[in-house]
């Protein structure tokens, strides 16, 4: 009873861990902090909820130690509790990319709608610096880590901003992830305005834990 009363309070505490993950919107919040701090009001802005609805998943992601907290003034900022949180988070990730047929016929059909911008892994990516790296995130996010020698213009100042972009080079366009639309975006306007233009399906995160497995928390 004693090997027995063990293992069902372990596996009982994992379940309860697990439950953390078990909402759409958590998982997108996961996602997002993954790039870095954000207020409350910032994460129901971007996941299209209300304040108070994220304030609760929030709370219930803080209570499973997936997110931490700071406060700066008036406002509560949060971020994934370290390089654990997004690692659980990118497994899960990919294994519904690799298994879960929903997960791949969505993202198939968006991308045809999308007029099917070309994507690359790391792995596939050319040798020989005839690439620019371009963040298409917003600029917080960028500072808030980023691929080296990246250059940052968010998504809603690339139309105004072609200019300043080689087209000798292959430009190679990443977001937040597989799941995140603003690199086909930005391919899309790329590849109509005359560029080599691709888009990396991983985020700078995947790019270090590949490289050096390091995480700055």
């Amino acid at each position: 009873m004693e090997k027995r009363a063990f293992k069902d309070s372990i596996y009982t505490a994992i379940a309860g861990l697990t439950k953390a993950f078990g909402s759409a919107n958590r998982l997108e919040i996961l996602d997002l902090l993954a790039n870095g701090e954000k207020t409350v009001e910032q994460i129901a802005t971007q996941t299209a909820i209300t304040v108070a609805n994220a304030s609760h998943h929030l709370q219930l992601l803080r209570n499973a130690h997936l997110v931490k907290s700071r406060r700066e003034g008036n406002f509560i900022r949060y971020s994934l509790n370290g390089r654990k949180a997004y690692v659980a988070w990118k497994a899960l990730r990919d294994l519904a990319l690799e298994q879960e047929p929903a997960v791949q016929l969505t993202l198939q059909q968006f991308r045809q709608k999308m007029d099917g911008p070309r994507s690359r892994s790391v792995e596939a990516l050319p040798a020989g610096g005839q690439v620019l790296f371009l963040d298409v995130r917003p600029a917080d996010e960028f500072a808030a880590g980023h691929l080296p020698d990246a250059c940052s213009i968010p998504m809603e100042e690339l139309p105004e901003r072609l200019g300043e972009l080689p087209r000798h080079l292959t430009i190679i366009a990443y977001c937040r992830g597989p799941f995140c639309t603003l690199a086909d975006e930005a391919v899309q306007l790329l590849m109509a305005n005359g560029f080599d233009a691709v888009r990396l399906e991983e985020t700078y995160l995947d790019h270090k834990l590949q490289t050096d497995g390091t995480w700055k928390n």
